[in-house]
């Protein structure tokens, strides 16, 4: 498993996350305070504080291609 921290701010920022996770069989969550959701969920995303340093989890050890693509977002 592999650990990073985003930031997400604009909704386009949200959409693009979530098309680039979806192309991944495996799974990826966010973490935020005490809640988690799945990253392939744009509805979920938008029920965390987008404000904040949002935990990313990779559930995978083979994952720098998602890294990446996801770097614009990593803090």
């Amino acid at each position: 498993m592999k650990t990073v921290n985003i930031l997400l701010n604009t909704i386009n920022d949200v959409k693009a996350f979530v098309n680039v996770v979806t192309k991944y069989d495996f799974d990826v969550d966010l973490i935020s305070g005490r809640y988690a959701v799945d990253a392939k969920s744009i509805m979920g995303i938008f029920s965390l504080d987008l404000s904040k340093v949002i935990r990313v989890e990779i559930h995978s050890d083979d994952c720098q291609k998602l890294l990446d693509e996801i770097k614009p977002y990593i803090q």
